[in-house]
């Protein structure tokens, strides 16, 4: 997710620098959701993930 976001933003900033503003905004929207998205999934991972190998018994 981190890879698409950044991709997206290098998109954007390309697009903006070549004068395409719909294209340069879409791209930076499509970025900022892939980065919450990506950052969401971290966190839920990190919450829910193993653990370190400590089991609830």
């Amino acid at each position: 997710m981190f890879r698409w976001a950044i991709i997206f933003a290098v998109v954007a900033l390309i697009a903006a620098l070549l004068g395409f503003g719909g294209i340069a905004g879409l791209s930076a929207d499509f970025a900022k959701i892939f980065l919450v998205v990506a950052v969401v999934l971290v966190v839920v991972g990190f919450l829910f993930g193993r653990g370190g190998g400590r089991t609830l018994r």
